[in-house]
């Protein structure tokens, strides 16, 4: 437990049971990358789909991979992580689901390499409306670097969207640093590193 002012917050591995808190914050990173396969799809059909994604354990945004920032018993913050050695294969166990957004099983949401070997990828990292400005971001990007270590993580890496000064800005505030550029989707990246 940690103390920020008044609130009391932890930064923990998520569990099954945050499946219905995190979904909503992956959404957030979702609708910024405008991946037109989920922007066509009303919540109401896409949150069920990626709760029960979150169950499975190999997958990008399945509950292994995720941090949560957790304020008071609410879930208001997450970070979703995993080292560069899982990229090929880390969507492998959502194609069943594929058909479900109207793609086919072998389609690819997300089919650009985004991080380099030797990297432990910050995928994620997304703060609910109502917790903004209270350093939940810097809680998180912090917070995990201690639980990474233990496990033997050597180098962070994340991409910030060139048009998103604001986040590069926290990024380059706990230590990342400029590493090179690449597209994601339509859109320009800023690839950067920390050592840890």
């Amino acid at each position: 437990m940690a103390k920020k002012g008044d609130n009391t917050y932890m930064i923990r591995p998520a569990v099954p049971t945050d499946a219905e808190a995190v979904v909503p914050l992956i959404d957030i990173v979702f609708e910024e990358m405008e991946i037109p396969a989920l922007m066509k799809l009303p919540k109401s059909t896409l949150y069920p789909i990626f709760e029960r994604a979150f169950l499975l354990e190999d997958y990008r945004y399945g509950y292994p991979q995720t941090f949560v920032h957790e304020n008071k018993g609410r879930v208001d913050g997450i970070l979703v992580g995993y080292p560069h050695a899982k990229e090929a294969h880390i969507d492998d166990v959502f194609a069943p689901l594929l058909p479900e957004i109207g793609l086919a099983t072998d389609a690819e949401l997300f089919p650009d390499t985004e991080t380099y070997p030797g990297e432990w990828y910050v995928d994620t990292l997304a703060v609910a409306d109502e917790a903004r400005g209270h350093g939940v971001g810097t809680a998180l990007l912090t917070g995990v670097e201690p639980l990474l270590r233990a496990r033997g993580e050597r180098l962070l890496s994340l991409n910030v969207d060139q048009v998103n000064p604001l986040a590069e800005k926290l990024y380059k505030r706990v230590g990342y640093r400029k590493d090179g550029e690449l597209m994601i989707g339509s859109h320009r990246y800023n690839h950067m590193l920390k050592p840890l």
